[in-house]
């Protein structure tokens, strides 16, 4: 299978790095390139690729916009945010707009390509730690912090998976949620699997997201 990508960036010189990189593996092909948000949707439209790569400060649309359309589309590429993240303060609402996880501009090549192969497999692009960072930094950023919220959503879990879904949002990988309750792996992705079909959730980033949200744990 050929992993169909779109790169998306107001600075030609940044596409032409991906690309050189992504064009160098025989499993990636890049098929359009984009400039600015509403040119992003029209190329996701015209070539159907599997996966966009979007930076998060452009001209007109804005990236944050651009994911949240084109991940409205049927069939949704997955989206990776692209950001220096020191500067870009949308990370957060991009997630939240449908992305499937972010990468620094200076990615190392091999890291580039993994996150393109990741997502498409239908896992967050980030580790589970650095996911945990990302989003408290943005999440005691906000003007308003969240707050505890209380409802029907959470109580479809058993006790179990509610303590599942809090190390998630703590930032444990499935090997240390293991470590941490002393049940095999397996067992780990049983309850992961089982969480996010009950949240109506696509990745970890959305459960981290969910657990800051609903208070399960806090920046």
């Amino acid at each position: 299978m050929t992993i169909r990508v779109v790169l998306v960036d107001d600075q030609a010189l940044v596409r032409t790095g991906f690309r050189m990189i992504l064009d160098e593996t025989e499993d990636i092909e890049v098929v359009g390139e984009a400039g600015d948000g509403a040119a992003a949707l029209e190329a996701t439209v015209r070539t159907t690729p599997d996966v966009v790569l979007m930076d998060v400060r452009m001209p007109g649309v804005d990236g944050i916009e651009a994911t949240r359309r084109i991940r409205a589309l049927s069939p949704a590429p997955k989206v990776i945010i692209l950001t220096t993240f020191d500067l870009d303060d949308y990370v957060f609402s991009g997630l939240r707009a449908g992305a499937s996880g972010f990468l620094l501009k200076d990615t190392l090549a091999a890291d580039l390509i993994a996150a393109v192969r990741v997502v498409v497999s239908g896992e967050a692009v980030t580790a589970p730690s650095v996911t945990r960072r990302l989003i408290a930094h943005y999440v005691q950023a906000a003007p308003v912090p969240p707050s505890p919220r209380s409802g029907n959503r959470l109580d479809t879990l058993t006790a179990r998976e509610r303590e599942v879904l809090t190390l998630i949002a703590r930032g444990r990988s499935n090997s240390e949620i293991a470590a941490d309750l002393h049940v095999s792996e397996g067992t780990v992705k049983t309850h992961v699997g089982r969480i996010l079909a009950k949240l109506g959730l696509r990745d970890r980033v959305q459960a981290v997201i969910l657990g800051y949200e609903y208070g399960l744990v806090s920046p």
